[in-house]
């Protein structure tokens, strides 16, 4: 069995009720439940929560919220992986038979379908503990740059200064989007990112949103881009 696991606490600091909020129409944790749904990879699409409103939205969207998450786990310094395998557990306790998790975070309008399928494919194509999207940074992160108090420049890698950026390995940053791994790996194996493939995706759909001026352009583009497909 597979299920998604939407991790979404009452306590968001930056944007209070961040994952409940409407982002283009509807609650933002609704768009993270219907890629879920959407992608038919899941026998159960879970919510994990401190949270009754959250709860109650959740299930409007077609979630499920069958534990509530323990208030020492819904904190500002709880890790995910915890998180994970706590769902798991507590999924397992009611009879279902856990064999894959993916973590799917609920501030995340630009997830596509089409990724969290590939993105299984890739975990057990490639053999490795945790599966997820990337995509390369925009610039080349050996030609970065160090800015002193008196706002002289120098480079971090000085070897690299005179190098073409055409020339320097790309390299490439978490999402942020979703994780896949089995059951078994969220319960033995904190480190995702050491242990994981990565599915590269456009950096075009990549977007933190983390202050209200990131919730601003994150609408802008995602009104633009989703009333183009319409026209």
């Amino acid at each position: 069995m597979k299920i998604a696991v939407i991790p979404a606490r009452g306590g968001s600091k930056r944007i209070p009720r961040k994952n409940i909020r409407e982002f283009a129409g509807k609650p933002m944790i609704a768009h993270a439940i219907e890629a879920a749904l959407s992608s038919a990879m899941f026998q159960h699409v879970v919510v994990s929560t401190d949270d009754d409103e959250i709860a109650e939205i959740a299930l409007k969207w077609g979630a499920e919220v069958p534990f509530r998450r323990p208030p020492e786990l819904a904190d500002d310094f709880t890790p995910t992986v915890p998180v994970i395998n706590h769902a798991v557990e507590a999924c397992r306790q009611i009879g279902w038979n856990v064999e894959y998790a993916c973590c799917i975070y609920p501030g995340v309008p630009f997830i596509q379908v089409d990724d969290i399928r590939g993105a299984f494919d890739l975990l057990i194509s490639s053999g490795a503990a945790y599966s997820f999207p990337v995509t390369e940074f925009p610039s080349a992160i050996q030609r970065a740059l160090r800015r002193s108090p008196e706002g002289r420049m120098s480079p971090f890698e000085p070897k690299y200064e005179l190098v073409r950026t055409q020339d320097l390995e790309p390299a490439f940053h978490d999402v942020g989007q979703f994780y896949w791994a089995s059951a078994e790996t969220w319960k033995n194996n904190n480190r995702i990112h050491s242990s994981g493939a990565g599915l590269p995706i456009p950096g075009w759909r990549v977007v933190d949103i983390d202050t209200p001026a990131d919730w601003e352009r994150a609408e802008l583009l995602y009104n633009a881009i989703n009333g183009s497909r319409k026209s």
